[in-house]
């Protein structure tokens, strides 16, 4: 449940209230019993939970051992062969423009 604040419009009284986001808005200020309003937060922060969220998370560098070979994935929706000079198409996949020259 949110806690919402609260602000008194006659004596300036502000005040936070724990409220489930069903319930209705306070009406009264309860130290002079005038008109309140609620109050926009800035909301809080965001929690990251899990691994790739902090710079140790990437992995091993090449210095250290790691695979420098590795290569981003082929995205031509092939198979992993070089793409093709004119489409960018795996060779595994017919090239438009190769089969008319």
């Amino acid at each position: 449940m949110p806690t919402y604040g609260y602000e008194c419009k006659s004596c300036g009284y502000t005040f936070d209230a724990f409220q489930s986001m069903s319930d209705e808005p306070l009406q009264k200020c309860p130290k002079c019993g005038k008109r309140i309003r609620r109050l926009v937060s800035g909301g809080s922060g965001i929690i990251f939970k899990g691994s790739g969220f902090y710079v140790t998370d990437k992995g091993k560098k090449a210095s250290e051992g790691g695979d420098s070979a590795k290569t981003a994935p082929d995205k031509s929706g092939g198979t992993g062969a070089s793409p093709c000079a004119c489409c960018g198409m795996s060779e595994t996949q017919a090239c438009p423009k190769a089969a008319n020259s």
